[in-house]
């Protein structure tokens, strides 16, 4: 018998593609320079287009990824009309602690600037280099972030022309609005719609990692055409940007959630990570949040003790919309690029980033590397080049794995939150039958009147 060829995980081969690239690179920078001859052919017509090749890829079906995505994040608080305020209380605290999330990351990337202290040559030349390359992704973009301008470009004229024009912040914001339409619209036919909108985040997503499968020959290529030109330099401003993410992930992991989960959810934090920890090492282990949340939905109702239908519904949408980890790491990662390629962001576009982050962390793949489509077209949008995602693909596994980690324990923190003060959904998972809630929850309602209102009326 044959045995069959067993090939190392895929975070793995990225890793040898990133050495291989990095190394070699390295060689040819100090071996013959990067403007020897020799080195500018391998780099134009052999490493440049295999690189080429796997991000237009990622750029073809980034569009109908994201539609699909954010739309079937905001359709799924369909269940908002029978959930009542637990339903809009769960896409309050996606928007608000994902804002929060990206602000601890542009926080952190201003004051430690990892970015900053390339040679603003050598940078101008890679900007150049990758320029021809992002041309189709820059047309499409806004001429700037900033102004009214720019708001008037956020809603699309035509949104097939906008899909066209690659304007990806008119489509996203399109497929809010169309998400919205999902959940108001009560019928046998928005129903279907909605089925076939997931069949085709279903079938995104399977491309998407069919792709991704080819990440660690790009890596390798690419990653060679960048430590060819930079040197070691490289070297110094990764393990900064690396640090930063990781600092930032940590602030947002073990002080923002234990404060909301002790403040706004009412329980223990020691409590609350105790009971998470199965959650957080497949999280961790796998880099996806859907694989994750079976294990998030057993550790809710198991260990945590949260009521059924609010877990249920809160993680499920979460593991497509509330991915604050990724909101934050493509905040953080963008306005690195910008500063390693001396691209200066004033606070209002920093601001209007943070913005695209939040939309982009709802409508982001619950995948492996799904967030990296993202990054690549926000740059596009700040005229940094597309391309230069080519800096931190080697270093996105292990980044990939914390965020995921972040994400999962944020879906969580949010049923924690989301659960307190519903007694009526704990009643009826404990088989209370509706109308003995009722009373119970009027009884309480007396209970909460101030005492003078309590012995009012007449005796």
């Amino acid at each position: 018998m044959t045995a069959k060829t067993r090939w190392p995980p895929l975070h793995i081969q990225m890793l040898i593609g990133f050495m291989i690239g990095l190394i070699g690179g390295l060689i040819v920078y100090f071996g013959a320079g990067p403007d020897a001859p020799w080195v500018v052919a391998l780099t134009t017509y052999v490493t440049g287009p295999i690189g080429q090749i796997f991000l237009r890829l990622l750029f073809m079906l980034v569009l109908p990824l994201l539609f699909a995505a954010l739309v079937t994040g905001v359709a799924e608080m369909g269940d908002i009309t029978s959930l009542g305020r637990a339903g809009w209380r769960t896409l309050a605290f996606t928007v608000g602690i994902s804002a929060v999330a990206v602000v601890i990351g542009l926080v952190a990337v201003n004051v430690f600037q990892p970015g900053a202290g390339v040679d603003p040559a050598t940078a101008q030349r890679l900007l150049a280099q990758g320029a021809g390359g992002a041309a189709t992704i820059l047309e499409g973009s806004p001429a700037s972030i900033g102004g009214p301008d720019f708001f008037l470009e956020m809603i699309p004229r035509n949104v097939v022309n906008a899909a066209s024009e690659n304007q990806i912040l008119a489509v996203m914001v399109f497929a809010l609005f169309f998400g919205i339409g999902l959940v108001l619209t009560k019928s046998p036919a928005a129903s279907r719609l909605q089925e076939t909108i997931e069949g085709l985040l279903d079938v995104m997503m399977k491309l998407i990692g069919l792709v991704i499968r080819l990440a660690p020959i790009a890596v390798a290529a690419l990653m060679f055409n960048l430590a060819a030109l930079f040197g070691w330099d490289l070297l110094r401003t990764l393990a900064a940007y690396v640090g930063v993410v990781l600092l930032a992930l940590g602030v947002h992991m073990f002080v923002v959630y234990p404060l909301v989960v002790r403040f706004l959810g009412g329980m223990s934090p020691i409590a609350f990570f105790r009971g998470v920890q199965p959650a957080i090492v497949v999280a961790f282990s796998t880099a996806s949040s859907n694989a994750t949340l079976p294990t998030a939905l057993q550790v809710a109702q198991d260990n945590l003790k949260l009521p059924r239908r609010i877990s249920r519904f809160v993680l499920t949408v979460g593991a497509t919309a509330n991915q604050n980890g990724t909101a934050l790491f493509e905040g953080v990662t963008v306005l690195f690029l910008a500063q390693f390629f001396g691209v200066e962001l004033s606070i209002w576009q920093q601001i209007m980033v943070m913005f695209v982050c939040i939309l982009g962390g709802i409508g982001t793949a619950g995948v492996p590397a799904g967030s990296l489509p993202v990054v690549a077209l926000i740059l596009a949008m700040v005229s940094v080049p597309p391309e230069s995602i080519a800096l931190i693909l080697g270093v996105d596994r292990l980044l990939d794995m914390c965020r995921t980690t972040l994400n999962v324990t944020g879906d969580l923190v949010a049923a924690t939150v989301v659960s307190r003060g519903e007694p009526r959904l704990e009643a009826e998972d404990a088989g209370v039958p509706p109308s003995l809630v009722e009373n119970v929850e009027a009884l309480d309602r007396v209970d909460q009147r101030p005492p003078d209102a309590a012995v009012a009326g007449p005796s």
